[in-house]
C-alpha cells in the first residue's frame, strides 16, 4: 500500500474507532496515527488468528483497521487515565 493509502485508511479507521470508543474523536492528527497503529495491530491480530491482515484500501482492510484501532484506543485510554 502507498503512504497516501495508509493515511486515508488510518484517518477513516481512527475516526470510526475513536467515535465508537469515546463518542467525540481524538482530533484529525491523532485519529490518523491511531488508525495507522490500529491497522498494524488489527493486521497482526487477524494474522495470528489465521485471517488475512490489511490487504489494501478496501472494506475488509477498513474493518481490520477499525477493530485494531478500537482495541488500541481501549488500551490507550486505560493507560492514559491511570496517570
Amino acid at each position: 500500500m502507498s503512504f497516501l493509502a495508509w493515511i486515508v485508511l488510518g484517518l477513516i479507521a481512527g475516526f470510526i474507532g475513536s467515535k465508537i470508543v469515546n463518542k467525540r474523536g481524538e482530533g484529525v492528527f491523532l485519529d490518523i496515527i491511531l488508525g495507522i497503529v490500529g491497522a498494524i495491530v488489527g493486521g497482526w491480530i487477524f494474522s495470528m488468528l489465521g485471517a488475512a491482515p490489511v490487504t489494501g484500501l478496501n472494506l475488509y482492510s477498513l474493518f481490520v483497521a477499525v477493530i485494531g484501532s478500537i482495541l488500541f484506543l481501549v488500551v490507550y485510554h486505560a493507560v492514559a487515565h491511570r496517570t
